[in-house]
């Protein structure tokens, strides 16, 4: 059976580690600013959907707006 036979298998976190580590340092370091590149944009993302999220809810008279700290807790708690 050669290589182009063989089922291919999904990679596990370990062998992924292990695949990082064998790497150059400058390969390193560039598997570094792509993951930073990622973190970034997965949590543009998240913030994205929780404004479209607070927009809809404004729209729909679900938000309450309070300077009160005491109401604000009350909030916070239910």
């Amino acid at each position: 059976m050669d290589n182009h036979d063989e089922v291919l298998k999904p990679m596990t976190f370990n062998d992924v580690v292990e695949v990082v580590k064998n790497l150059s340092t400058d390969e390193k370091r560039e598997i570094q600013l792509l993951l930073q590149q990622y973190l970034r944009e997965e949590r543009r993302d998240e913030i994205y959907a929780n404004f479209k999220t607070a927009q809809i809810e404004q729209q729909e008279g679900k938000l309450k707006f309070t300077s009160n700290i005491n109401e604000l807790k009350q909030s916070i708690e239910e």
